[in-house]
């Protein structure tokens, strides 16, 4: 069986540094856009947490599991889903 692909914890370290570090300086005078980030911060913990449980989840299962740093693979197809779009392409928005 295939490894599971779950994302690299440097993702979330990443993301949760960037948040409390600069973003919640940067509203600290906007109590509104303040507790939104601190929401945000909330939920990508609460992601990891739940990352984790299905990693033991896994595990008790004898699934093995690959983390991804990104979503280019030695083994992935030629072609990216069509939901996914590079970083400097926009997708269609029909009007």
């Amino acid at each position: 069986m295939e490894p599971i692909p779950l994302p690299s914890y440097i993702h979330y370290e990443l993301l949760l540094q960037l948040l409390e570090r600069q973003t919640s300086f940067a509203v600290s005078q906007k109590p509104a856009v303040r507790e939104q980030v601190h929401q945000l911060i909330s939920t990508l913990r609460k992601a990891l947490a739940q990352q984790k449980q299905l990693e033991q989840s896994c595990q008790r299962a004898n699934l093995p599991v690959e983390y991804r740093w990104s979503l280019n693979s030695v083994n992935s197809e030629p072609n990216p889903s069509p939901d996914v779009f590079p970083l400097d392409q926009k997708p269609e928005v029909s009007k």
